[in-house]
Formats: structure tokens, C-alpha cells, sequence
């Protein structure tokens, strides 16, 4: 079901967010992110001068190599466009998340080590999308492995336990997809 219509209108911004997720050819998995910002008019910026319509404002791109247990082996990102000729800087600082694993505490982690002056605002809002997309990128993979009879719990899925249970509306534990999915833990009315 579509947006309502909006009453008439002039687009003045636009952001564009492009995430992909990958398998490597060495068992790794890569998950890429692009961050575009463009105005539909032309203004003027103390360093870059003017910025002419749909000429990038904001250009950053970040790539996250994880494993299978979703524990980050390498982080690249690389501002191409920003306000600033400093901005750049703050892209290499983002490999300090080699180590981290993502899930529960990922993003309070990753900003102890990239957050305020040591990272770029832009990059930090991707790093939340890019874990959603590694959920999504490695989803048959971790569903495999988990429903194999000698699967071991992991700090994401404990024993039994869905790891998605109580993450949104339809994994509420009194949702009719709790009921469906996994009834053992499902808490609402008999259905």
C-alpha cells in the first residue's frame, strides 16, 4: 500500500542509500554501503565553493568484511564527497572495527571506538544498516548451520531461545508469527 498523496511540492534533498551484501570466494562475506546526499539547487560551501544541483554534498562508501559468525575482519570506508577537506580524515579511523562482532551491542561498541571526533557522522549512521543487511546476507547460512543436530548456541541465539524474538511488532512473543514460528515460546491468547 503506497504513501497517501501529498499535496504539491518541491524536492529540495536527496539522500541515497545503496547496501549490498556478498560472499567471498575465500568463506568471508563483504557488506558494501553507499551514502550520496545531493541538493536540487545550486548553494555555496567555504571550501568547495559552489555545489551546483545534484553534485554530491555528502559521497561516502564503506565496506565490512565479517565472518560466518558475523565478527568483523575488516572495515573500509572512503569519503569521496564532504563539506569539508578534513572529512576524509575520519574515514581510516573506521578499521578500529576489526574485532567487533555484530549484534546485540554492536553500534555502542563501534561508537566507543569511531564515535564523536574520531569518526564521520554519515559513516556512523550506515554501520546500523549494514548489520541489518549482514543479518540479511548471511540469513540461509546461519539457518543451516543452526538447525544442524550438533549446533551450538552462540551469544545471539542462546539454547533455544529465537534470536529475533521481541526485535519488532511481528516477533512480539504475543504475535500470531510467534504462534506460527515458534510456539514454545509464544505468550499471547490460544489461537
Amino acid at each position: 500500500m503506497p504513501l497517501t498523496e501529498s499535496v504539491l511540492r518541491e524536492a529540495l534533498h536527496h539522500r541515497d542509500i545503496e547496501l549490498r551484501g556478498y560472499r567471498r570466494a575465500d568463506g568471508l562475506f563483504d557488506i558494501e554501503a553507499r551514502l550520496t546526499d545531493t541538493k536540487t539547487y545550486a548553494f555555496s560551501n567555504a571550501e568547495r565553493g559552489q555545489i551546483d544541483p545534484g553534485v554530491p554534498l555528502h559521497g561516502m562508501l564503506a565496506r565490512m568484511t565479517l565472518t560466518e559468525d558475523m565478527e568483523i575482519t575488516a572495515f573500509e570506508a572512503v569519503t569521496e564527497y564532504g563539506p569539508y577537506a578534513i572529512c576524509p580524515s575520519a574515514a581510516p579511523n573506521f578499521a578500529r572495527l576489526a574485532g567487533l562482532r555484530v549484534g546485540r551491542g554492536f553500534l555502542k561498541a563501534a561508537n566507543e571506538r569511531i564515535g564523536g571526533v574520531h569518526g564521520c557522522t554519515h559513516l556512523r549512521e550506515l554501520l546500523g544498516q549494514m548489520g541489518t543487511v549482514a543479518f540479511q546476507t548471511l540469513y540461509a547460512v546461519r539457518l543451516k548451520r543452526e538447525a544442524a543436530p550438533n549446533a551450538v548456541a552462540t551469544a545471539d541465539a542462546p539454547a533455544g531461545k529465537p534470536a529475533m524474538l521481541g526485535t519488532c511488532l511481528a516477533y512480539a512473543p504475543d504475535s500470531p508469527v510467534v504462534a506460527r514460528q515458534w510456539p514454545a515460546f509464544y505468550t499471547g491468547p490460544s489461537l
